[in-house]
């Protein structure tokens, strides 16, 4: 099983595309709310990121919702 984790904002519409994948193919995760969270907020920045959805694939990172290589990584 991979280790997923997803960088969102709630008003994010590409986070919530990213996550309604995700469910729908039965993938778990972590997601960290990078506008209520601060500690997220600054592990995103750390990363070099300042945007979301960042989706974090085994350490493979994604920046916005790339659906072919998020199924690549997770052999979908």
């Amino acid at each position: 099983m991979a280790d997923v984790t997803i960088y969102t904002s709630s008003t994010c519409t590409y986070c919530k595309a990213a996550k309604a994948y995700l469910d729908e193919n039965n993938i778990d995760y972590t997601e960290k709310h990078v506008d209520t969270d601060r500690e997220a907020m600054n592990e995103l920045i750390a990363k070099g990121h300042r945007g979301v959805p960042v989706i974090d694939i085994d350490g493979e990172e994604i920046v916005g919702f790339d659906q072919p290589k998020i199924a690549k990584l997770l052999n979908l």
